[in-house]
């Protein structure tokens, strides 16, 4: 059959419209089989990351989704911090504005929060692939269009795949990179030739990539921090900016994915007002006095005794903690190991010793907590408490010496204290362990020829300052002076990005189905790459070859036994010192809101910054 292309003659086009020219040119907008896509599968609604979708090309919603959820209202809701940017793809373009993806910008295909990690189709009607992932090819909706009613082909996804490709934030730039290349045979097809590539995850994540109206970026000014009203192909559109303090988006009338099954039930509300506070006490205030619908709180002692005003008791505000799904991710002190301070993993480990969970949790946070012993926490991902498989220690014996005995065996686990915030015993085994790096308490202070062991605490807040200065003074019982400095918004990112810090408290959020994303967190490339996710400067072969075999399992199995390996050598890197985290989402919202019973195995109902399935009834 001779490729043919579709060429609107118009920007704005009906559904029948483009159903006819589909048509004329032989395209058939239901899920089926097409010459120019030949493949081991044919094309398909959805794609796993391991096994096959849990629901079938007919399914009619998903299945946390309340399909019958009205439309209407308006959801008030708040970030703390400002914003000068709206392009959310390039971390040159300033402090972005969020609750953009999703809302403005969407994907090729889209995920199911049920599932570990299954995409099905949105903007991309199909995928195909083979069963080695050696080629992805997406075939667009025909109904694909933008909010200005632009048809969205072929072309706008090269154009988004390059320019993502050259100058987009750095997971963009490393996945897209391995593309070997790129084929457009008509205007709804794009075919990616992985051959060779290895990695498994690269067909999900070139179907996670957002499209760009080619017709209204312009590739030059990417880099460039705009307030332009961005053109997406999301079901809102920005109706009002305030640069820094407001964005309100309302729903497009015309959006055209409005009925399909992925997206029944969800995006109910016809605007959505997202405010911005300076502080975290402002945006509280905001909540209390009803001026917003929502905020999750992330205070433990404002969740214990905050919420004991007139609102809550009249019902008017209602309280839950919803359980979070999942693996619980990491966060916590990260060492920058590009500082010679902090290059040996004695020191590293001996500063750990000084964090006093026991009595933080107990006098700061109310016992809510829970310490966090692995980078996929309380998952089947994690490797606390389980010792090495046969498979976990065939691959970890090809680099020796990359993980500890005790952290191989399932026996580690972070510091525990008497919870008296002086406990002597770890205060010994954090000297012994210095005096093995070199380090002795000299005229009450820790040092090494005659040198004393200073460093910096970088925090953006009040919270992290607070829980910085309790650390620092554990410190200096040991003869450590760690020296607090609280830094604006804006040199705090500045800072992060050129990794100028001795140390901050970095977030490593987790997943079921880990894969690219551990590649800007943790391989030696990204220790060198300005804007990476590796604070602490990782470089290690064994990180970068276990990220290689968690991208090319094939089995759950093996899947599982590379993730495990993965975090135990984390964990023997002593790159961060573990915090903790909560078991619950705690969240208060408008007693106007409803959102469904049925809950997402791994998420909570709350997805991006649209609370996506939430519905405000009688609207």
């Amino acid at each position: 059959m001779k490729r043919q292309t579709i060429r609107p003659s118009g920007a704005q086009l009906r559904r029948r419209d483009v159903l006819a020219l589909a048509a004329a040119a032989g395209f058939a907008p239901v899920l089926g089989r097409h010459p120019a896509l030949a493949g081991a599968n044919g094309p398909q609604h959805g794609l796993a990351m391991h096994g096959a979708p849990a629901l079938p090309p007919d399914f009619p919603n998903l299945p946390y989704a309340n399909p019958a959820a009205p439309k209407g209202g308006r959801l008030a809701m708040g970030f703390q911090g400002t914003f000068d940017s709206l392009n959310p793809f390039n971390l040159k373009a300033g402090s972005t504005a969020q609750g953009l993806n999703t809302n403005i910008f969407q994907t090729l295909m889209t995920r199911s929060t049920d599932e570990p990690f299954t995409l099905y189709g949105l903007i991309a009607e199909t995928i195909e692939t083979d069963a080695d992932r050696s080629f992805a090819t997406f075939r667009l909706n025909p109904l694909a269009r933008f909010s200005d009613g632009q048809l969205i082909t072929s072309a706008d996804l090269a154009f988004s795949f390059d320019l993502l490709k050259r100058k987009g934030r750095p997971q963009h730039r490393a996945a897209f990179s391995l593309v070997k290349s790129v084929d457009v045979p008509d205007e709804r097809t794009i075919r990616y030739d992985l051959t060779g590539i290895g990695d498994r995850e690269l067909p999900l994540t070139l179907a996670l990539m957002p499209v760009l109206a080619k017709h209204r970026t312009d590739a030059d000014k990417f880099d460039d921090a705009s307030l332009d009203i961005p053109t997406g192909s999301g079901p809102y559109r920005i109706d009002q900016l305030r640069p820094g303090e407001l964005l309100l988006l309302k729903r497009n009338p015309d959006y055209w994915a409005k009925d399909l099954p992925i997206h029944r039930g969800l995006y109910n509300f016809d605007e959505i007002r997202i405010e911005y506070f300076r502080d975290g006490t402002s945006f509280y205030e905001a909540v209390k006095a009803g001026v917003l619908d929502y905020r999750e709180e992330t205070n433990p002692t404002r969740w214990i005794s905050g919420y004991n005003f007139p609102a809550i008791h009249s019902g008017q505000i209602k309280k839950a903690s919803l359980p979070l799904g999942g693996a619980k991710g990491m966060i916590g002190f990260a060492f920058n190991t590009r500082r010679e301070i902090f290059g040996d993993v004695r020191v590293r480990e001996a500063l750990g010793y000084m964090f006093d969970f026991e009595w933080i949790n107990a006098n700061l946070f109310g016992d809510l907590y829970r310490r966090t012993k692995s980078f996929f926490d309380e998952s089947e991902l994690s490797s606390s408490g389980v010792p090495a498989s046969a498979e976990e220690r065939a691959l970890l014996a090809q680099w020796p010496g990359s993980v500890r005995d005790d952290i191989l065996e399932g026996r580690w686990t972070p510091p525990r204290s008497d919870g008296s915030g002086r406990d002597r015993a770890n205060a010994r085994k954090a000297l012994d362990l210095f005096a093995l790096a070199g380090w002795r308490v000299q005229d009450g202070a820790l040092k090494r020829a005659g040198r004393p062991f200073i460093f910096e605490i970088m925090v953006t807040d009040r919270n992290q300052e607070r829980l910085s200065l309790n650390f620092a003074q554990s410190l200096q019982r040991i003869g450590v002076e760690a020296r607090v400095r609280q830094v604006d918004e804006v040199q705090y990112q500045r800072r992060r990005q050129k990794f100028d810090f001795d140390m901050m408290i970095g977030t490593w959020t987790a997943s079921n189905s880990p894969g690219n994303e551990q590649r800007n967190r943790w391989s030696s490339a990204s220790a060198k790459m300005e804007s990476s996710f590796n604070l602490a400067g990782a470089s290690q072969p064994a990180l970068d070859g276990l990220i290689g075999k968690i991208l090319a399992a094939k089995s759950k199995t093996d899947f599982i036994a590379a993730v495990r390996a993965f975090d135990r050598v984390l964990l023997s890197g002593f790159y961060i010192i573990p915090l903790y985290h909560a078991p619950d989402q705690w969240v208060v919202y408008s007693r106007d809101l409803v959102y469904p019973e049925r809950l997402p195995k791994f998420a909570s109902p709350l997805f991006g910054a649209t609370l996506d399935t939430w519905w405000r009834p009688g609207a």
